[in-house]
């Protein structure tokens, strides 16, 4: 998860757990933090173990969410991590353009905190069921 937002961040992690994803949960603070952790991961490229997917906010410092959609879905070994777009932009031109890149979803969060809870249970849910595919080359 890339989120800058700590509020967010524990809310998001929390509304998943109780939608029973048990898997570990990584927090990004930017869009850096996360080209960082794959280029150290394996140079050019994520190195895990296990199928994931990128739950993406659009406003972060030093390099935005737009911007790491474009550098995900441009490299060849990450363009088919699963990325959603959770972000509280509901900028007509800015989801159209996340969908032009390659996002699977975009989710605009919303404002009030027990819908903010309903919409990040309805994403879990769905990341619960949902079959994540095996990146190309990721060992």
């Amino acid at each position: 998860m890339a989120e800058d937002d700590e509020g967010h961040a524990l809310l998001i992690e929390r509304a998943l757990r109780k939608t029973g994803i048990n898997n570990p949960i990584r927090r990004f603070r930017d869009g850096q933090e996360f080209i960082d952790f794959c280029e150290s991961q394996a140079g050019p490229g994520c190195s895990v173990r296990e199928a994931f997917v990128l739950l993406l906010d659009i406003r972060m410092p030093k390099i935005d969410g737009v911007e790491v959609l474009r550098m995900v879905k441009n490299s060849e070994r990450l363009r088919n991590l699963p990325v959603v777009m959770l972000t509280t932009t509901e900028n007509p031109r800015e989801v159209d353009l996340c969908h032009e890149i390659g996002c699977n979803a975009y989710i605009v969060k919303p404002v009030t905190p027990n819908d903010f809870t309903e919409t990040i249970r309805s994403l879990g849910e769905f990341l619960r069921k949902m079959e994540v595919p095996s990146l190309a080359g990721v060992s």
